[in-house]
């Protein structure tokens, strides 16, 4: 049996600061998570219980999930299953979450090692997006991606440093939105480890909001 530990952390300000943790445990082809969300106010505050998310999931890759919210009771479904289309594969995704009214289909088609196209499309609020992702030399990934409902771009550059090792450099034009991401494993290879920085330009030049994360693998 496998299990991985994560843990994430962010800061803007006080009030935003936050710790998510997540506990996943591999049992054949079958994957158990449990995630939780707290804020330094749910840890020391009266309604802490109010404060803090749980989240409850069974997955099996590549075929199904089925996640529940405990604090909403929402459960959210998700199947998947991969077709072949002019000897290209194509891999379908439908997700239907009942509380959030929420059903959408994803597509994601390969068409060469170094070229995929990703779609995205919501049943219920018919929001649809495209996105491109090509691969150049193996080391540096263009994906931009097309909202057709808010008609904007998100445009994304990652380029693989060292060992695997990724940065990425991102832009949103719908929330003016200017990141960067630093994605690194140790020396060891066992743990994988990610630093985000984020700014809204709408906001002005401010202090950017940062955020960690480690990941760690260990058998049972």
């Amino acid at each position: 049996m496998n299990a991985a530990i994560s843990f994430t952390g962010g800061s803007n300000s006080p009030d935003k600061d936050g710790v998510v943790g997540t506990l996943a445990i591999l049992l054949g082809d079958l994957k158990l998570r449990a995630s939780t969300t707290t804020t330094p106010a749910s840890v020391i505050g009266p309604n802490s219980l109010a404060d803090l998310s749980l989240s409850l999931s069974l997955e099996k890759p590549g075929s199904f999930a089925v996640d529940y919210d405990v604090p909403t009771k929402d459960v959210r479904f998700q199947f998947m299953n991969s077709v072949n289309v002019l000897d290209k594969r194509l891999n379908l995704t439908y997700t239907h979450a009942r509380r959030a009214n929420l059903t959408a289909l994803d597509a994601s088609l390969l068409l060469s090692p170094a070229n995929k196209v990703w779609g995205s499309y919501g049943l219920d609020s018919r929001d649809c997006k495209v996105k491109y992702s090509y691969v150049q030399g193996g080391v540096r990934t263009f994906e931009p991606c097309y909202d057709v409902a808010g008609n904007s771009w998100d445009i994304s550059v990652s380029q693989r440093i060292l060992d695997g090792d990724v940065i990425r450099a991102f832009y949103r034009t719908s929330s003016k939105v200017l990141g960067l991401e630093l994605l690194w494993q140790g020396a060891n290879r066992e743990g994988r480890f990610k630093i985000s920085a984020s700014m809204n330009l709408a906001e002005g030049l401010k202090v950017p909001k940062l955020s960690a994360e480690s990941t760690w693998n260990f058998e049972m």
